[in-house]
């Protein structure tokens, strides 16, 4: 398929996409948990790789030179 076959394609699936959310409620809904769901997945793994980052950060506590007798 041409790339502009594929860009028709796109829209006339966005418009159909667009019809159903605006008459039909129950739609509404689920895009909106949809989105949702997706913002505390996006969430959680943000705050992993920051948990992630930070345990890499830290120092280890720095090892006694004192010399052995």
């Amino acid at each position: 398929m041409s790339k502009l076959g594929w860009f028709a394609a796109g829209i006339g699936l966005g418009a159909l996409a667009v019809v159903q959310l605006r008459d039909n409620p129950k739609a509404q809904v689920a895009v909106d948990d949809a989105i949702l769901a997706a913002r505390e997945f996006a969430n959680s793994v943000a705050e992993g790789y920051r948990e992630q980052e930070k345990a890499a950060t830290k120092k280890p506590a720095p090892k006694s030179t004192a010399a052995k007798k």
